[in-house]
């Protein structure tokens, strides 16, 4: 059966087993919606990540802090803000960074309007929350139907003491962060953050990272109690990018723990950036009316050796705004609420360049076995862009009756691409030289992308909540998958879902049960020589259950887990596989998606006691999945990589020790295969320790 049609079999489960006489305060959620609601009372599957989590895990990076939350994959294999990030299955098409999850911070948008998002000039010790919403249909989510993931910060406004905080580790550790607030006077307020990170990684050659981060925030309090808060920041991070292994190589590293000389051509991959960031809040409220309108900017220059090229891109600016209104009023003689806004964004490179590789060894026949530095070689192409987005939504909140409210929402986007540019040299994934390019280019293409979403809540008791819902969206392909196909079309994602959610004096439980069909998604195919090609889907259908519970023991004492079901298959997808000089359709209907596994849980214990001693132990597991489109071989995942965390808390004073996998299990983070059998393997970061000192002040 359909897992649409399962909202039956839901509302007939016994009300009796959920209910409990006391209510625990929910956790709220300030951007699923727009309006601060707690999450039992929001039609979609969301998890909320909060300040103290953050603070016990000592999250440094995005896939350090969503990785256990079910339906979400986050790995990284570099101890460094450069995760895989897949949610619902959405994002797997991605060579590098993240696609089709919109990110945000504070409400200010942090991915581009083609769906790619920089991780590196995020500081993590800076966010107080995130919040992870799955699916299409969310009125925040632009060109974006994996979900969003919202980052909110510490505010200006909020009263905090002022923190040092220093840490050391293994793999050449080292972390400094610094947090400043202070109250100019009545009406003003400032804060500064300062981070500066390290870390060596000698297990693995090419595997150095590092970053300096530093934001400065103002925020004034006007007559009319209406504020501003101001944000300007700064980013240099430089980041290596390790290469990948032969399945031999894989188990070499499992003896040894140490990944050197691989065979893999592109030894020198990196990602060297420098941000420079503005954003500018404003609220005021008048009457029913709260008026929220965001201005932004960014400027971006990055040195990106990737494979066959170097990227050389220094003068990148984004342009962006977001002019929302929110209005209370009565619908049904009950409070309901409406939310609406435009977007504008402009993402504008001017002469971004490629290079070849200087620094390379050859064979015999002028094949590239290995690059021996990044260094720039000759120019290989110049390229000028611009991608603007404009749009509109609106979303309503109501109830009927006390138990029973809706939300309905939509948003319509349009997506503008303008690319000219020229192409002198390029590289050859068969003969592994570089040759004569294609010349002179241009790409000029628009999608116009819609949104939309209808949901339910049902108050089963005072502590239970039951919800279904309906959305769907619009993904267009990026402009690097339209330079390979120019043909391909724009992505249709329909979400059926259905849900339950359980608040307690002592417990949480979240289950979510949902349908998939996506029809023209984009896929990737891994051609000979790490090739990526692109092509629409005929259709996929992704089906899943995702649950997620914890519950206090005693009052020092909290226990939980969760779970994620995925059965996602091609329905109707035709491969384009190359061999020798002719390609092939080759049908994969019915076959899983890769990468995907059918099962991963992950379960935690935290103690914590009122003379400050706490600790908290976490252990996840992923399953086998298969390794490419066509299902011929699969990885054995992963079992119980297992986190650690002691500490001390007194008065001003934090001492904690984190320890990632903490049992050293060496495995791989991700396995691909092409279409010529060739298996690909990235290592997962063995033992990863640190020791964190924090004084408040």
């Amino acid at each position: 059966m359909k897992l649409r049609y399962s909202i039956f079999a839901l509302i007939a489960l016994n009300a009796n087993l959920l209910a409990n006489d006391v209510i625990n305060l929910d956790k709220m959620s300030v951007t699923a919606t727009k309006i601060a609601t707690p999450t039992k009372e929001i039609s979609e599957s969301i998890a909320v990540i909060d300040e103290k989590t953050i603070e016990d895990k000592n999250i440094l990076n995005i896939q350090d802090a969503i990785q256990n939350v079910p339906g979400v994959i986050a790995a990284s294999s570099t101890n460094s803000p450069s995760p895989k990030l897949v949610i619902r299955g959405a994002g797997l098409k991605a060579s590098y960074g993240v696609r089709e999850i919109m990110i945000m911070k504070d409400g200010v948008p942090m991915t581009d309007p083609d769906s790619f998002t920089r991780f590196d000039f995020i500081d993590m010790q800076d966010v107080s929350s995130i919040e992870v919403q799955k699916g299409p249909g969310s009125i925040n989510a632009v060109n974006s139907t994996g979900g969003v993931i919202q980052l909110i910060t510490k505010s200006v406004f909020k009263e905090d003491k002022n923190s040092i905080k220093v840490g050391i580790g293994n793999d050449g550790q080292k972390n400094l962060n610094t947090k400043l607030r202070g109250k100019i006077s009545d009406n003003d307020f400032a804060s500064f953050t300062f981070s500066k990170r390290e870390i060596d990684n000698s297990w693995r050659d090419n595997n150095e990272f590092d970053t300096t981060q530093a934001s400065l925030k103002y925020g004034h309090i006007f007559k009319d109690d209406s504020t501003i808060e101001n944000e300007v920041s700064y980013t240099e991070s430089n980041l290596n990018l390790p290469a990948s292994m032969t399945k031999a190589e894989l188990e070499e590293f499992k003896k040894s723990a140490e990944q050197h000389n691989t065979s893999n051509a592109w030894q020198n991959s990196a990602r060297n950036s420098k941000i420079a960031s503005f954003n500018s809040k404003y609220n005021k409220e008048a009457g029913n009316v709260t008026y929220k309108p965001r201005v932004y900017f960014t400027h971006w220059e990055h040195y990106h050796p990737v494979t066959g090229m170097i990227n050389d891109s220094s003068d990148n600016n984004i342009f962006g705004t977001d002019l929302e209104f929110d209005y209370a009023h009565k619908l049904f003689s009950k409070d309901a609420n409406l939310v609406a806004g435009v977007t504008l964004k402009l993402d504008k490179s001017d002469d971004s360049k490629k290079y070849e590789y200087k620094d390379v060894q050859k064979n015999g026949t002028g094949r590239i076995l290995k690059t021996l530095s990044n260094e720039k070689g000759a120019l290989a192409s110049t390229e000028d862009s611009s991608t603007f987005l404009y749009g509109s939504y609106m979303k309503e909140s109501f109830n009927l009756t006390d138990k029973w409210g809706f939300d309905a929402s939509t948003r319509i986007d349009k997506l503008n691409f303008d690319i000219n540019g020229n192409e002198l040299r390029a590289y050859n994934y068969s003969t592994g030289k570089y040759g004569t390019g294609k010349g002179v280019y241009s790409l000029d293409n628009s999608f116009t992308l819609l949104s939309a979403k209808l949901g339910t809540t049902y108050a089963l008791t005072d502590t239970t909540n039951i919800y279904a819902s309906i959305a769907g969206a619009n993904q267009a392909p990026t402009t690097s998958e339209l330079e390979t196909n120019s043909d391909l079309n724009k992505t249709e994602s329909i979400n059926y879902e259905v849900g339950l959610k359980t608040r307690t004096e002592k417990s949480d439980t979240d289950l979510a049960i949902f349908e998939n069909v996506v029809k023209d998604e984009i896929i990737q195919t891994q051609q000979i020589g790490s090739n990526a090609v692109y092509a629409n889907a005929g259709e996929t259908n992704k089906q899943g259950l995702e649950f997620n519970t914890s519950y206090d023991l005693t009052n020092n004492i909290k226990i939980g887990g969760a779970y994620t079901y995925s059965k996602f298959k091609f329905d109707t997808f035709n491969e384009s596989v190359r061999n020798g000089g002719t390609t092939t359709l080759v049908s994969r209907d019915g076959n899983y998606l890769p990468f995907i596994p059918e099962n991963q849980y992950s379960i935690f214990a935290a103690y914590n006691l009122a003379n400050g001693f706490k600790t908290r132990v976490t252990a996840r597991t992923y399953g086998s999945y298969f390794m490419d489109n066509a299902n011929t071989q699969k990885y054995e995942g992963y079992d119980l990589i297992t986190d650690f965390m002691i500490g001390y808390e007194r008065q001003n004073h934090n001492i904690q020790l984190n320890i990632n996998n903490l049992f050293d299990k060496y495995y791989a983070m991700e396995a691909s295969k092409d279409t010529s059998g060739n298996e690909t393997y990235k290592a997962a970061s063995p033992r990863s320790t640190m020791l964190t000192y924090t004084y408040k002040f």
